[in-house]
């Protein structure tokens, strides 16, 4: 081959691909195909070039026109707001509303479990007594004490900002560590169960239940439903790797995989409601009726956004998975 004919009789197709990637706007239908087609025509020139005539810099050129053209043909599909708007109203709910025969249940057992825990406690002094001094129990109870003041001890957008964020971390665990056969979802799950069951049975024993329940409900329904939407999430990602059902087991924990972490997002949305609820509406000097009924209706409202929204998007074939352009094929094709 020489060399020099064969650049000269395709220099022009070079640069003319070369100038269509540089555009600084979007392509006709003809500019695309024109890119299309100068694509395909420069890979063929490069391994021409490889095999019978090879030039490190002519090379090197044409391997990087290749590879940006290649970008620009078969690269991903770019996010838009219009996703955005389809995973929030369609997507993550939809994801929520398939996964409630495992978040449900977990919210009941869970729930029994801290009453449990809170009855268990606050019913045996000796109880008590093994997990603090007298006089520290009286600092934690007291009107004014330390359960009544943690919602006002900082400043409100800081204390916000710290509760989402350690919200969003426990969440965001129990949704990952669910592939670990489900063990660290439980675990998480009893952590923080026996955290709440505690402050109930010391609160119920000094004869405060009402106020601990008056701090809790307005941030604490959507907080800890969030919890439980994530843990059983967590959960059934566990069990699909132990039992995948009639999808080969990579496919089916793939598919639970990506519908786990669209959902965390989505919960980190809900999270960082209920944390703005618990840095300014919680601690505020609103009657204990008012923050309650804000907290039930923020509860009411994500319900509703599940159940209505979501079993909506459900039943018309939503799942909470990418769309089907931008995850690996089920079986292999042909190019």
């Amino acid at each position: 081959m020489d060399l020099d004919v064969y650049v000269t009789a395709h220099r022009a197709e070079w640069d003319r691909l070369d100038h269509l990637l540089r555009r600084g706007r979007r392509l006709t239908g003809a500019e695309a195909d024109e890119l299309v087609a100068l694509y395909q025509r420069t890979a063929t020139h490069l391994s021409l070039l490889r095999s019978s005539a090879p030039d490190p810099a002519l090379t090197a050129r044409l391997t990087q026109l290749v590879a940006r053209a290649r970008a620009t043909v078969t690269g991903t599909r770019r996010a838009s707001w219009r996703d955005a708007a389809g995973f929030l109203t369609a997507g993550f709910p939809a994801a929520v509303y398939r996964s409630r025969h495992w978040w449900v249940p977990t919210a009941v057992l869970s729930t029994l479990l801290a009453a449990l825990i809170g009855w268990w406690i606050g019913t045996h002094p000796e109880i008590q007594a093994s997990i603090a001094a007298p006089e520290e129990l009286r600092r934690l109870t007291r009107p004014g004490g330390e359960y009544e003041t943690y919602y006002s001890s900082h400043p409100a957008a800081s204390f916000a900002a710290q509760v989402w964020t350690n919200n969003a971390q426990a969440a965001a665990m129990c949704l990952v560590l669910g592939a670990f056969l489900c063990v660290p979802v439980l675990w998480i799950l009893l952590l923080n169960m026996l955290n709440l069951g505690v402050g109930l049975g010391l609160m119920a024993s000094a004869g405060r239940l009402d106020t601990f329940l008056g701090l809790l409900l307005p941030h604490g329904l959507l907080e800890l439903t969030a919890v439980f939407v994530a843990a059983g999430t967590g959960l059934r990602l566990g069990w699909t790797l132990i039992d995948p059902g009639p999808l080969p087991r990579r496919t089916a924990l793939a598919q639970q995989g990506r519908a786990a972490l669209g959902m965390a997002l989505g919960l980190a949305l809900v999270l960082f409601v209920s944390g703005v609820i618990e840095g300014f509406v919680t601690p505020s000097g609103l009657p204990t009726w008012a923050r309650v009924a804000i907290g039930i209706a923020a509860e009411l409202a994500f319900l509703a956004y599940v159940y209505v929204l979501g079993g909506r998007a459900a039943r018309a074939g939503e799942t909470g998975d990418v769309e089907s352009s931008d995850r690996s094929a089920l079986q292999p094709t042909a190019a």
